[in-house]
């Protein structure tokens, strides 16, 4: 499931994908809008998302609040058959769009 992850993201504008922590690190910028890890028997994404797009994604079901990082956006799902991907794929979306908007803002703060 990584390795389809990697490639779909992989061709999304501004995202690096790096190991961190024992997970692959999603990355716009500096800023972090998922993970998913490296090790194949762990199938746990955790996506950030808005707080409108985190209420929407708790209410649709299979997806959970993160066990710490709740509070800060982040959700869970299972990412454990290909037609797990493409839900996911629709989250991941909705996070890179924040996260873009986000580097775009610390760009403007540097300048």
């Amino acid at each position: 499931m990584a390795a389809r992850l990697n490639e779909a993201l992989g061709g999304w504008s501004g995202v690096r994908i790096t190991p961190m922590f024992g997970r692959w690190g999603y990355f716009v910028g500096e800023t972090l809008f998922a993970c998913f890890p490296l090790k194949e028997k762990e199938r746990d994404l955790w996506i950030r998302l808005s707080t409108d797009d985190q209420a929407r994604a708790l209410r649709g079901g299979r997806i959970r609040p993160h066990r710490r990082f709740a509070r800060r956006g982040w959700v869970e799902l299972d990412v454990e058959a290909p037609e797990d991907v493409s839900r996911a794929l629709a989250w991941l979306r909705r996070a890179h769009a924040l996260a873009s908007r986000t580097a775009r803002i610390d760009e403007h703060k540097e300048a």
